[in-house]
């Protein structure tokens, strides 16, 4: 937590007891600030396109490391809508099918990360954000040991193919 002073009265903030934890708290209770620091949702789609799943790489990541199409939930957004937003977005398509893999913690980036399999129609146009995508068969798929690697882990293990875990 990096934050000193209370957002609302600027008060120096504090940890005090509540709900169960220490949590980080304005001391005038007039104020009532709390920082609960509750994990942000995110989505996550793997796209599954002529038999192979598609796995981009983000311009600051290592040019060996590639990944599923990830991104934030926005207000007034279901996790649904914000998989068909990401998934235009970031890469031109449209989703025609999809269906939950499962919801998974990612502690280390204070994220819960909703995970869909969807098959999507068009012609792959990365935004901004994307340097560049790969086709990847899923027999030669490997799962990482956090994020998103664990819904790729489930979508494996439920195809019965191998998890390379």
């Amino acid at each position: 937590m990096t934050m000193k002073y209370c957002p609302r009265c600027a008060a120096p903030l504090t940890r005090l007891p509540l709900a169960g934890r220490d949590r980080v708290c304005c001391p005038d209770h007039q104020c009532g600030y709390v920082f609960w620091d509750n994990p942000l949702p995110v989505v996550a789609a793997l796209i599954e396109r002529e038999g192979s799943v598609l796995l981009a790489r983000n311009h600051g990541w290592p040019a060996d490391m590639f990944g599923l199409i990830t991104g934030f939930i926005e207000r007034g957004e279901s996790p649904e809508q914000a998989l068909l937003r990401e998934v235009k977005e970031e890469l031109s398509l449209d989703v025609d099918r999809y269906e939950l893999i499962g919801v998974y913690p990612f502690p280390r980036k204070n994220e819960l990360i909703i995970a869909y399999h969807a098959t999507a129609i068009g012609d792959v146009t990365l935004n901004e954000e994307l340097a560049e995508y790969k086709l990847v068969l899923p027999a030669e798929l490997r799962p990482w040991a956090h994020g998103t690697g664990l819904a790729m882990r489930d979508w494996l293990a439920r195809r019965t193919l191998p998890t390379g875990t």
